[in-house]
C-alpha cells in the first residue's frame, strides 16, 4: 500500500521517516503504473511535486508546528473529475467539452490552502448520473476487493483510490448516494455533510448535490470536512452551522431501518454493527419511514435537471444511459416538478418527526452486494430505459432530498470477502454527532484490512 491515510502520513512526516516529495512521488508513480482498478482519469505532474517541495521546506523550518496552520501539509488528495481544478483538466466523465473556467472549485482551493497535494482526478460516470463508475471516456472503475465487480459510483474512482492506497483521501460528490455507495462497496469512510456545509460551486438547481470526503478513517473524514466547510458567496446554501446535539458518549436513541430486499449477508454484517451500538449503551429500535412516490419524485427531479442542462444537438455525444434520463426529463412539465417537490417536502416533514424521536438513524448503506463492473446496477435495474437506475440504493437518496448529514462506515466483510457499509444519519446540522458516533463505532468494529495485494495486480482482461 502506498498511502495509508491522512493521519498515518502526517505522523510519518512529523517523525521524519518520510518526506513529502518521497510520498508524493510514490503516490504519483503508483497512480500511473499500478492503477489496475482504473480509479484515475488524470494524474498530476510537476505542480504536485512542487507543492510537496514547499511542504518539505516548511517542515524543515517549523518542525511539528508546520501542521498547526496547515493541517494537511504533505498529504496526498485526489479530486473527483466532476470538480474543477486549475492545474488538471476536468472532463466530467463526458465526451462533451467542458466550458467551465479552469480554476479550483472552492473545496479544492481550501484543501490546497491547508497544505494538501492534489495528485489527480478520479473517475466518474458522465456528470455523475449513475451510481456506478461507467462512462464513455474511461474503462469502468473496479472494486479493490474483487476487480470483476463495481466500485460503485459515481465517486467510484475516489473510493477505489483511497481503498487501494493510491492517495491518502479524496474529494467526492453525492447527488443521490455517490459518496456513500462507493465507500460502502470499497470498504472506506464516505461522509456526505449537511447540504451547504461544504460549498458546491456551481451549485445545482435540484439542490440534491453535496460535496464531501472519502477517507480511510472517520477522523480523517472529519478533518477534511472541517477544512472544506464554511460559507462561499457563490453558493447560497453554504455556511450552515452545527446543531447543538447530544454527545455520542451518552446513551442515544437510534432508529434502525431495514429496507426490503436486503441481501442476507448484508443483513448479517450490518446486524453485527447494530449489536455493537447496543453494546455501547445506545437504545436501538426498529423504525419504518414511509413516503409515497419517493423514488418517482427523485427521478423527476434528476431528469428535469438533466434535461434543462442538455442541448438536443449534443445528444449524440451523451452517455446512452444518461440520454434516456434526459429524454424522459424533456417530457416533464412544471407541474410534474412541483409535484416532485411536494413529495420532497412531505419527506422532510416525515423525517423531522422521526428525528424528534431519535437522535440518529442507522441502516446498511446499500442493501445489495457489488454487481458487475460494467453495469449501472443489479440485473433488475441495469436497463436505463426502465428509469430504475437508482432504485437499488433506497438508503441513499432520501437524505439528499432532505439535506441531512449521512456517513457510511465499514461494518465488516461478507462471506465472499466484500465490504458492507453501515450508514449513520443525523438531523440537519447534526454532522458533529454523526461523526462522533461513527468514530466511537469504528473504534469497536475496527478498520477493514486493506484489499489483498492480488486485487491490485492486473486480474481481468483490460
Amino acid at each position: 500500500m502506498t498511502a495509508r491515510g491522512v493521519s498515518h502520513t502526517r505522523e510519518l512526516l512529523r517523525r521524519g521517516e518520510l518526506s513529502a516529495v518521497e510520498h508524493t512521488s510514490a503516490v504519483l508513480a503508483a497512480a500511473r503504473e499500478r492503477d489496475t482498478l482504473d480509479a484515475y482519469v488524470a494524474v498530476a505532474g510537476e505542480e504536485a511535486l512542487r507543492a510537496a517541495e514547499r511542504a518539505d521546506a516548511r517542515i524543515r523550518e517549523l518542525g511539528a508546528d508546520a501542521w498547526r496552520t496547515l493541517p494537511l501539509l504533505g498529504v496526498t488528495v485526489s479530486v473527483k473529475d466532476l470538480l474543477q481544478t486549475g492545474d488538471l483538466p476536468t472532463v466530467r466523465g463526458s465526451l462533451l467539452p467542458n466550458t467551465r473556467p479552469r480554476e479550483d472549485a472552492p473545496a479544492v482551493a481550501r484543501l490546497r490552502a491547508a497544505g494538501a497535494v492534489v495528485v489527480g482526478k478520479t473517475a466518474t460516470s458522465e456528470y455523475g448520473w449513475s451510481a456506478s463508475t461507467v462512462s464513455r471516456v474511461a474503462p469502468p472503475t473496479r472494486n479493490p476487493y474483487d476487480p470483476r465487480l463495481t466500485a460503485g459510483g459515481s465517486s467510484g474512482g475516489a473510493a477505489a483510490a483511497v481503498a487501494a492506497g493510491l492517495c491518502d483521501a479524496s474529494l467526492g460528490t453525492d447527488g443521490a448516494g455517490s459518496i456513500r455507495i462507493p465507500a460502502a462497496f470499497c470498504g472506506v469512510v464516505g461522509y456526505k455533510p449537511t447540504l451547504g456545509r461544504i460549498p458546491y460551486v456551481p451549485n445545482s438547481a435540484d439542490r440534491l448535490a453535496h460535496q464531501g470526503p472519502l477517507a480511510r478513517t472517520v477522523a480523517d473524514a472529519a478533518l477534511l470536512g472541517r477544512i472544506m466547510s464554511g460559507p462561499h458567496p457563490a453558493d447560497p446554501d453554504s455556511g450552515l452551522g452545527s446543531l447543538d446535539a447530544p454527545r455520542a458518549d451518552r446513551m442515544l436513541r437510534i432508529g434502525w431501518i431495514e429496507y426490503d430486499g436486503t441481501a442476507d449477508e448484508v443483513r448479517r454484517v450490518a446486524g453485527q454493527a447494530r449489536l455493537a451500538l447496543v453494546g455501547q449503551g445506545h437504545l436501538v429500535e426498529d423504525v419504518e419511514v414511509r413516503c409515497d412516490r419517493l423514488y418517482p419524485a427523485l427521478v423527476d427531479l434528476i431528469a428535469a435537471s438533466e434535461a434543462a442542462g442538455a442541448r438536443p444537438e449534443d445528444d449524440g455525444w451523451a452517455d446512452p444511459g444518461r440520454l434516456e434520463v434526459i429524454r424522459y426529463g424533456r417530457t416533464l412539465g412544471g407541474a410534474d416538478v412541483i409535484r416532485a417537490e411536494e413529495v420532497r417536502q412531505n419527506l422532510r416533514a416525515t423525517l423531522r418527526t422521526v428525528m424528534d424521536r431519535y437522535d440518529v438513524l442507522a441502516m446498511a448503506t446499500v442493501p445489495v452486494e457489488p454487481f458487475a463492473a460494467d453495469a449501472i446496477g443489479p440485473s433488475w435495474a441495469d436497463d436505463p430505459r426502465d428509469l430504475r437506475w437508482l432504485a437499488w440504493a433506497p438508503a441513499s437518496y432520501p437524505f439528499n432530498m432532505t439535506g441531512q448529514p449521512a456517513l457510511s462506515l465499514p461494518a465488516g466483510l461478507t462471506a465472499s470477502g466484500l465490504p458492507v457499509g453501515l450508514q449513520l444519519v443525523g438531523p440537519v446540522g447534526g454532522d458533529d454527532l454523526v461523526l462522533s458516533l461513527a468514530g466511537r463505532l469504528e473504534a469497536e468494529l475496527g478498520m477493514l484490512a486493506p484489499p489483498a495485494a492480488r486485487t491490485l495486480e492486473p486480474a481481468v482482461a483490460r
